[in-house]
């Protein structure tokens, strides 16, 4: 009997399968750390993809993961990965992030 659990890459706290994904920008709107941000993308349906920008700030809530209507974003078991506290500055980065339509500004 196989086992359909994911192993994650190796001192990687959050990835994405973008095969799956559809750029619903979910997971960017329920991120505290601002860990992730939507990327130009022209081969999407879209027009962009999800991006790990940040993952030395993720903090392993796993509420991108719990949220993606397309099982598209992973976050490693804390038995594997050692997550980052919520510090202010990646408070801050979230809100830039989704005050400027899911996407980190240019000039941050």
């Amino acid at each position: 009997m196989s086992s359909n659990i994911i192993k994650a890459p190796e001192n990687t706290p959050v990835w994405v399968n973008t095969a799956r994904c559809k750029a619903c920008d979910i997971c960017v709107d329920v991120c505290p750390a601002g860990v992730l941000s939507m990327k130009q993308e022209p081969s999407s349906t879209l027009g962009a993809m999800i991006s790990v920008i940040a993952p030395e700030s993720c903090i392993g809530c796993s509420e991108c993961e719990l949220t993606c209507p397309d099982f598209a974003i992973y976050v490693a078991e804390r038995s594997e990965y050692k997550f980052a506290k919520l510090t202010d500055a990646a408070k801050q980065r979230a809100e830039a992030i989704i005050n400027n339509k899911y996407r980190l500004p240019a000039d941050y």
